[in-house]
């Protein structure tokens, strides 16, 4: 084929025009992948104890270890779903840990409102007997301070095992597939 210089000349500008055109397009399809991710703060578990043993014998250290690897274990989950980012809840922790936030009127929505956060997550471990216990937790939009995501998981067995089972069924079966609805 043969070229004409002048030809040539029209077509880079024709191609110079559309160049900002396909730009803005471009743009303009990848904005949903811009979009910022929901900041999370996932607040420490809290044991509620209700058993006989916990009343005669004080604080299981035990399970007190088992409790410490709770909200790390569902902040990882969480910051590997699409969409969310684990805010650091340092700034607010030894007062969150100071209060019951099951029922202490929201204020853990406060504390999430503090370190920045769009979701406020509160998990606790209730202790029935040292066979029955119940892993709850509750995700609610710091803004709208409604509920987005809530479950629970009863687990057999008072043990390192059975604890992170638990939390893992409660994330894979539940808690993960309301988060990534409230999107």
């Amino acid at each position: 084929m043969i070229e004409f210089p002048l030809c040539r000349e029209a077509r880079v500008r024709r191609q110079a025009r559309l160049f900002p055109v396909v730009l803005v397009l471009a743009a303009l399809l990848a904005m949903p992948a811009l979009a910022a991710d929901r900041a999370v703060a996932v607040f420490d578990f809290e044991l509620i104890d209700s058993s006989l043993e916990g009343s005669m014998m004080g604080k299981n250290p035990a399970e007190q270890a088992r409790l410490e690897t709770m909200a790390p274990r569902l902040r990882e989950a969480i910051d590997g779903l699409e969409g969310y980012e684990i805010v650091d809840i340092a700034p607010v922790r030894d007062r969150a840990r100071s209060h019951h936030l099951e029922s202490c009127g929201n204020c853990g929505l406060t504390f999430a409102k503090e370190v920045g956060a769009d979701i406020a997550v509160i998990g606790s471990v209730q202790k029935v007997s040292n066979l029955i216990l119940n892993i709850n937790a509750y995700a609610f939009d710091v803004e709208t301070r409604q509920p987005i995501a809530r479950g629970s998981a009863d687990i057999r067995s008072n043990s390192d095992e059975s604890w992170h089972r638990g939390l893992d069924y409660l994330w894979e079966n539940v808690l993960s597939g309301q988060l990534e609805d409230a999107r």
